[in-house]
């Protein structure tokens, strides 16, 4: 008989693979107390419903598309939180938002691609599988990964199947958005432990670099897929593989540039010389962006939940599964500001537009932070 793909999610597989040992995940120490040093305030606050899928938040000048796992869409103002718009695709979702502006799509639990606009719905799709990626939307088309590695591309306006380039599915994957964004005229996706450059227009593999490689001797241990947000400057990508490597791609030529041994299983970010990501123990680390060297590690938020991070504003910005907001020094990883938003915990990382840092709670709380007067 032939076996069905598993899906897991993110956060019971790294638990369950944390938890091999037989050793309980221990107690993180308590937060030390605010140093204040750059004196974030609340700027606004609107609400969604609970957000129990990988939500990825879209940016795109002075506005920011979110959703919640019921399928509430909304179109938010960045400095002032104002709604700008809000619609439903009437049931459950797995990934979103993808936005060019005027067109934003998401998936939903029934495996449809649903694309909207100005509020009202375009149309829908049904995919042959599930997907945990936000669509990409660019070029008048919708770009959908797959949680089985595949890559479809529909026309914008009408729904239309462009082309599918089909991979052979692994045992396991994850339930976790993966890496899915262009760059110039190349469509830059994850697949496994792989990134790979593909012609938007054809669907044909342009090239294929290697992030990481599957090693173990069952499935679980041989588990290995890119995981968001990815962090791009200019040409160059640079990537997370789950609990496993980190690397940088140029994706002119789809050179590797260079990979490094790391075992975290969210997405990473920089800021041009520095790379940011959280281990699965709560360490924060930060290495080169230019040779992967590791610069430095902090340990004070260790055995926390910590999102993916956010450089920003000579900050790095993430969450925890408690709901503070923590800043910390690119330089170092010293805290230099904390506060609370809700108790239900950051469930992605913070994005930025206009001055203000956004954050998402899980049970719907969006947040905009901005920095006070010093």
């Amino acid at each position: 008989m032939k076996r069905a793909a598993a899906l897991l999610g993110v956060t019971a597989l790294a638990l369950a693979l944390s938890g091999c040992s037989g050793a309980r995940r221990p107690k993180p120490a308590e937060l030390p107390a605010n140093p204040a040093q750059i004196g974030v305030q609340q700027g606004w606050h609107a609400a969604l419903g609970e957000v129990d899928f990988p939500l990825q938040p879209r940016v795109l000048g002075q506005r920011v598309w979110l959703a919640d796992g019921a399928g509430a869409l909304v179109e938010l103002d960045v400095v002032t939180g104002r709604e700008v718009a809000r619609a439903s695709v009437g049931e459950p979702l797995t990934a979103g938002v993808g936005s060019d502006g005027q067109v934003s799509a998401v998936v939903t639990r029934s495996n449809h691609v649903v694309a909207l606009q100005g509020g009202q719905e375009l149309w829908r799709w049904l995919l042959p599988t599930q997907s945990y990626t936000a669509p990409l939307v660019a070029g008048g088309r919708v770009f959908v990964l797959g949680a089985d590695r595949s890559l479809t591309a529909l026309d914008a306006r009408t729904g239309e199947p462009l082309w599918t380039m089909q991979r052979t599915a692994e045992p396991l994957v994850l339930r976790q958005s993966g890496v899915l964004l262009a760059v110039g005229n190349t469509l830059v996706a994850g697949l496994a432990g792989r990134m790979a450059g593909v012609n938007p227009d054809t669907g044909d593999v342009l090239w294929e670099a290697p992030i990481a490689s599957a090693r173990g001797t069952n499935d679980v241990e041989r588990l290995v897929d890119l995981t968001g947000p990815a962090w791009r400057q200019a040409s160059v990508v640079c990537a997370r593989a789950f609990q496993t490597a980190l690397g940088c791609v140029d994706a002119a030529s789809g050179e590797v540039l260079w990979t490094h041994a790391a075992n975290g299983a969210g997405g990473i970010s920089g800021d041009g010389e520095r790379l940011f990501g959280t281990e699965s123990d709560g360490r924060v680390m930060a290495w080169s962006a230019a040779t992967g060297e590791r610069l430095w590690t902090a340990e004070h938020l260790k055995w926390r939940y910590l999102s993916a991070p956010l450089a920003t504003g000579g900050a790095v910005a993430l969450g925890d599964s408690e709901g503070n907001v923590l800043l910390l020094s690119p330089d170092d990883g010293r805290l230099l500001e904390r506060l609370r938003v809700d108790k239900s915990g950051v469930v992605t990382a913070p994005v930025a537009a206009g001055g203000t840092l956004i954050v998402v709670t899980r049970k719907g709380g969006v947040y905009g932070l901005r920095p006070g007067q010093r």
